[in-house]
This record gives structure tokens, sequence and C-alpha cells, in this order.
């Protein structure tokens, strides 16, 4: 890891917020087995579970603190005893471990749902990390619902854990009910006002509840935090958390605006995306930014035709940089002859004009009653314009190849 001023932590919280994902449980195999994935993706923290929930997420986290070393590995525990030292024992294998361990902090959650006074909940706090420092050196302190907590109460309480021994103090969107200005101001306002926030790291966790998880992440980075807590696809309760994927393609896309570095192998990004599709069934849409199948694909004329003279001019990432092969220029409705020429190219097949012309009229009417045009597919048109002595190739040779 770099200075701290310059890097930001990427905590992965795949296999335990990701896991609340309805539908998205996974065995204890499936999360050992996406650790390791994590680990070649160069993630800091692995949020690998929250072990006094049940016997399986407790022998996933134990397992994965004896398998994968390098990473921190993380247990999350509520401000209780019980839960704070099932974490510890789940993670006595960690070569490097820490204790995450978090209380409500707004009005709405300490009135309904914990049904306890601000002091309460202060000494709670204080509590449950002098507790887990007992067991570990690194211990994480979050305060759940921060958006939507008092600011004066949230500086005392951070004040407080802090002092206790907290070397990370998390600042989540639980609900995703921030903007980006309000959070950026937040972690800001938290940076001036916290009199002790230089010993701890400040940490970010945002939900996607308005579609602005990744929005404020940045926003909360560029105030001062040096950790973000995220999930590949963004995966995670209701409307999922910052996609991991997002933020650090953001961060490295856009250095001349952040110039903070991660330490992630963004060429592992699209197999981070399809382990977790696999061990979750929970696809990505096509337009999913940087992992879905559309990032980096071309079907509008005009793109086509920039993008085939230089990338850059529709594409401000390289798809080999994610993990993908290449990006990909379709054919359909919308493409032009530049498109038709790069696929007769790549397929080294010479045409003359006209006949360019002809295939591109054909492919444009194919693509009106049927959504894809595969490789199959050009072929065959090809193979029947031959027959109608529209063009000279015997395109019959190409049937049958790969899709392009």
């Amino acid at each position: 890891m770099k200075n701290k001023s310059d890097q930001i932590v990427i905590f992965d919280t795949t296999l335990r917020d990701g896991e609340q994902s309805p539908g998205a449980s996974m065995t204890i195999e499936e999360k050992v087995q996406m650790a390791h994935q994590l680990k070649r993706l160069g993630v800091n923290v692995i949020e690998a579970g929250f072990p006094v929930i049940s016997d399986g997420d407790f022998k996933a986290v134990s397992e994965i603190a004896r398998q994968v070393k390098g990473p921190t590995i993380c247990a999350l525990a509520r401000a209780v005893d019980n839960d704070i030292e099932a974490a510890a024992k789940a993670l006595s294998e960690a070569e490097n471990k820490r204790i995450h361990v978090f209380i409500a902090t707004s009005d709405i959650h300490m009135e309904h749902k914990l049904k306890m006074t601000r002091e309460q909940v202060v000494l709670r706090a204080v509590s449950a990390v002098k507790k887990a420092r007992s067991y570990v050196t690194d211990v994480e302190f979050s305060a759940e619902d921060a958006a939507r907590t008092d600011l004066d109460f949230l500086v005392h309480i951070i004040e407080a854990v802090v002092d206790a021994g907290a070397t990370t103090v998390n600042i989540p969107d639980t609900v995703g009910y921030a903007t980006p200005s309000e959070f950026g101001q937040l972690i800001k306002a938290l940076k001036t006002r916290v009199r002790n926030i230089e010993q701890a790291v400040i940490s970010v966790h945002c939900h996607n509840d308005l579609g602005l998880a990744t929005a404020n992440s940045l926003a909360a980075v560029a105030n001062g935090a040096r950790q973000v807590e995220c999930t590949v696809n963004g995966i995670g309760e209701r409307s999922g958390n910052c996609a991991l994927e997002e933020i650090v393609m953001a961060l490295k896309t856009r250095h001349d605006k952040f110039a903070i570095e991660t330490d992630i192998n963004t060429r592992e990004l699209v197999n981070s995306s399809k382990m977790v599709e696999e061990v979750t069934g929970i696809h990505v849409q096509p337009n999913k930014a940087i992992v879905g199948r559309n990032s980096f694909a071309h079907e509008a004329g005009i793109h086509q035709h920039g993008v085939i003279a230089n990338r850059a001019t529709y594409e401000i990432m390289r798809a080999e940089d994610v993990g993908f092969e290449s990006n990909e220029i379709v054919l359909g409705k919308h493409s032009g002859r530049h498109a038709i020429r790069l696929w007769l190219d790549k397929n080294k097949i010479t045409l003359n004009e006209d006949e360019i012309t002809e295939l591109s009229n054909k492919v444009k009417a194919l693509s009106d009653t049927q959504k894809q045009i595969s490789d199959s597919d050009v072929f065959a048109i090809l193979n029947q314009s031959q027959g109608d002595n529209v063009v000279s190739v015997d395109a019959t040779q190409y049937l049958g190849s790969k899709r392009w």
C-alpha cells in the first residue's frame, strides 16, 4: 500500500452484504472459491461473513481465514459480546484479521429498532470496540444509517470509538438516501470536526436505492474518505451496494481528477463478475457499466466508424483492461459500411463496392426481423447472394464458422 493520502483501501463485502441479496446465498465452498478470486483481483480487505448468524457462515469465515493469505480477512459483529467472540474465533487462523462492529446511530433506528438512548448507544459502541481490540489490533466501527444521523451526535460517537481503539470508522449510507453533494459534505465535516480523526481511516459504505452508490462513494473519496466498501457487480441488500468495478475504474479512468490509486488488478474484473454471476445466479444487465456485455459493443454506424478509426472516439476505457478479449463491432440495422468492411477483413473475404453495399442492405433488412445478427447469418446472406450472382465469393466455405 502507498501513503494513505493517495491510496484507497478496497473493502469487498460481496461475501457478506452481497450474499444478503435475496436469492444470492452461497455455499461454504463457493465462498472460499470467491475469496480466492478476490485475492487475485487485489482487494485489500475481504469481509468474509457474519460468523454468529449461522454455523455455515462461521465455517466459511474460518475456512477463508485459514486458506486466503495476504488480504485482511474481516468478520462482522453487532456491538454485543457474543457476536464479537464468534468473530474472533472464526478469524483465529487469519494472517491479517479485522473485526467489524456496528450499531445504528440515527434517531429512527435508535428509537424504533434498538429502543436505546443516544447515551446508551455510545456506551455500547465503546464497549464493543474495546472488546474487539482485546482480540485484534485492527477494528472497524460502523455507525449504521450514518447518512441520516444527527451530525453532532455522529461526531461525538466517532470521537468516542476512536478513543476506544477503532482504527477504521465507517460512514454508511445504509438506505441509499444521500445525494453526492450531501454525502461529500458529510465526510468533509467529519474530517474537520472530529478531533481525533487522523487516528483512523474514514470508510464509506453506500447503498444504491436511488442509483447513487458509486457517485456518493466518489464524492466521499474527493472529500477525504480512504476506504470504499463495495461488492462485485454491486450486489447487496435491496438495490445493492457501490459496485467494485465502477468505483475502481472511475478512479483509474479519472485519475486526472482524483490522483488516487488502488491495488486492484483490473484485468480480473470480468472474471470476478462472471464468478459472482455463477455462484449467485444473479446476472448483470447487458448495459451494466464496466462488466456488462454491451459495455464495449458498438452497433450505430457513426460510433463504429469512429471506433474503427480510433477507439478513443467512443471508448474511455479499453475492454482488455477490465478483462474482455476486445471490444465488439455488432452488425445490425444501425451498422454502416465501415463495420461490414471490418467484418469482411476479419473473415478474409474480398468484395467490390457494389457487393459491400448489397451485403450491408441485406444485413439491415434481416435485422428488422431478428434481434441479433450472427456470423452464420452473414455467411448465409453471402451464400444466397452468390447463388443469385450478386457476389463473387464462395461463402459456403465460411458457413459454420465460430461467432465473430
